[in-house]
């Protein structure tokens, strides 16, 4: 079985998505409906910065989605390709749930850059910047970074916020206590722990306003039943009905992202073969969490043709 996936924040880089758009028509397409969408040259910031600019989440958070369904549309117009064919399974990391929901036709791809920026201004509005942070803790499992964030949260907001593999947890919530993390965590046994180049506390309580802008938005949109069962962040679990996608989205805001039980629910569930479009940031995770399954980054053209020949 096989699991098509979509990165999350932190996968965007200035000249993303230019050689695939100089090579495929079907790329172009793609981003120029977005583009059309936001009524925003997204695509020029993308290819061509500048990078503070594309890394704001506003524009981040569009730019990754953008990025990874050009990858997917040309794998299906040019490799004659339908995703319900070749993945059982979808699943994204945080912002790639709603990628993910766009590739399995839940969402179409204008609706889904428009949801993406209400997103990030919504994040990025809840807490004003300096007050919030995240800070990433390798060499430790969820317990222990729980354990790190309970001991540093001194009444504050502090909490596990990505359980993205079994060495890589990020904890999120006000930045005193954040910072106060960090020198608990090497006296807790992590290997190191350090703080995340973003500008709001994401996944956390700290998000409730942008939860509360996101559950109105979602009131608003259209989704469909999504051609496979879709894996949720908060659940870990697969969901096809579109009112139930609707509340985890918004639940999605303010809870953890559980990546690494995710990925051992769908290997428990069959699946061996994942494919990460427009990112090469989940294969590794899915290696760590599953080092059985065989994970493959899809980002060039020729990484869509070598792909094309094995599915």
């Amino acid at each position: 079985m096989r699991a098509f996936i979509f990165p999350g924040q932190g996968s965007q880089a200035v000249g993303m998505g230019k050689a695939l758009a100089e090579a495929s028509a079907a790329a172009r397409e793609v981003f120029q409906e977005v583009d059309e969408a936001l009524g925003q040259k997204l695509f020029q910031l993308m290819t061509e910065g500048p990078e503070d600019q594309l890394t704001l989440t506003a524009n981040a958070q569009p730019a990754i989605m953008a990025n990874a369904i050009a990858v997917l549309r040309v794998l299906e117009k040019e490799g004659g390709i339908r995703l319900a064919d070749k993945a059982d399974f979808v699943a994204g990391h945080s912002l790639g749930e709603y990628t993910a929901l766009c590739a399995a036709g839940a969402l179409d791809l204008a609706t889904t850059a428009k949801l993406l920026r209400t997103r990030g201004d919504a994040m990025q509005a809840a807490v004003p910047v300096g007050i919030g942070a995240m800070a990433a803790i390798l060499g430790a499992d969820r317990e222990k970074a729980q354990a790190i964030a309970d001991a540093a949260a001194e009444g504050q907001v502090c909490t596990v916020a990505n359980d993205n593999d079994p060495a890589q947890v990020v904890i999120s919530g006000h930045r005193e206590a954040i910072e106060r993390a960090l020198p608990i965590a090497k006296e807790m046994g992590a290997k190191r722990a350090l703080l995340l180049p973003v500008s709001a506390p994401f996944h956390c309580p700290l998000m409730q306003p942008a939860a509360d802008a996101m559950a109105e938005a979602l009131a608003a949109v259209s989704i469909r039943a999504p051609l496979v069962p879709v894996y949720a962040n908060v659940t870990a679990a697969p969901v096809a009905d579109p009112d139930t996608i609707r509340a985890l989205l918004v639940e999605q805001v303010t809870g953890m992202v559980r990546w690494r039980e995710s990925v051992l629910a769908m290997f428990a569930a069959g699946v061996g073969d994942y494919v990460e479009f427009g990112g090469k940031v989940l294969g590794g995770m899915v290696k760590r969490i599953a080092p059985d399954a065989a994970p493959v980054s899809v980002v060039t053209m020729e990484d869509i043709e070598a792909l094309a020949k094995t599915l």
